[in-house]
């Protein structure tokens, strides 16, 4: 049983108890979520014992939003974001250098023509790999010292945990959606190793396929207020010829809040999902 603030936490899961054990206001910040040329970027909230936090303060509930148009590798006509730039780090590989095997790099071209239309998601399946982080309308993250959730609200109402308590992976772990994740803090660096994905998913809204070999490694960081730093390495020997990296900056969006968000798994109205047609 988890003691002191963790206690509290896990009795409410929101931001609004959370927040009150952050410390308290932070000097103001910019629209653009990095602060403005005339002012320095807000710094990220942390807990009573120096922890870096990932959610608000007393005053200022909210959450993250992660980027619609944010891609693992960067294609041509990638749009911007709310930044007013692209989202995407700015190390990310160009989709043409991604070392997909043959059949991989087929099936992610064959994505790019339907795209949204066959993605998993949109037909209400869990988001494994980095697809919950570009998810719409918010996703919460709750530090439970043992444990950090990711919730997600523009999903089938999913969740994620992340063990912290120092276990190891299991020897052969069942596929799941979201795998069996480990995590360790290197600085204020969250660390996330996970395996045992199953094949269901798109590792990111941009297609990328994976086998059931897929192996990450995430790397999420806070450098101001206004923005999260995600990263991930896919090492898949099945779908790549070696591992590679790509990641985005996520928004934090004030006020926002999850809501009672319903997605069926046999929806009848699949047109609708896909958008106008031209």
């Amino acid at each position: 049983m988890h003691k002191g603030p963790v206690n509290v936490a896990f009795a409410c899961l929101g931001r609004a108890c959370l927040a009150g054990m952050l410390a308290v206001a932070l000097p103001a910040l910019g629209q653009d979520g990095g602060g403005t040329e005339a002012e320095e970027p807000r710094p990220a909230p942390r807990w009573p014992d120096g922890r870096i936090s990932f959610t608000g303060t007393p005053d200022e509930i909210g959450n993250w939003d992660g980027p619609p148009t944010a891609t693992l590798a960067n294609r041509a006509n990638a749009a911007s974001s709310g930044f007013g730039r692209s989202p995407n780090l700015p190390t990310n590989l160009m989709d043409s250098d991604v070392p997909f095997q043959p059949w991989a790099r087929e099936v992610y071209q064959e994505r790019q023509a339907t795209f949204t239309k066959d993605d998993p998601h949109t037909r209400c399946k869990p988001s494994g790999g980095a697809r919950m982080f570009h998810t719409p309308y918010g996703f919460e993250i709750v530090d439970l010292g043992e444990e950090i959730l990711f919730i997600s609200v523009g999903a089938p109402h999913s969740w994620r945990v992340v063990h912290m308590d120092g276990r190891a992976h299991p020897e052969n772990p069942k596929p799941t959606w979201f795998g069996h994740s480990i995590g360790r803090w290197e600085g204020d660096t969250l660390v996330i190793e996970t395996v045992g994905f199953n094949d269901k998913f798109w590792i990111s809204r941009g297609g990328f396929p994976h086998t059931t070999e897929l192996r990450t490694t995430e790397r999420i960081s806070r450098p101001d207020f206004n923005r999260l730093r995600y990263e991930i390495t896919i090492d898949d020997p099945g779908a790549y010829t070696e591992p590679w990296t790509g990641g985005w900056f996520i928004p934090w969006v004030p006020g926002n809040e999850p809501f009672d968000y319903l997605c069926q798994e046999n929806n009848l109205d699949p047109q609708r999902m896909v958008g106008p047609q031209d």
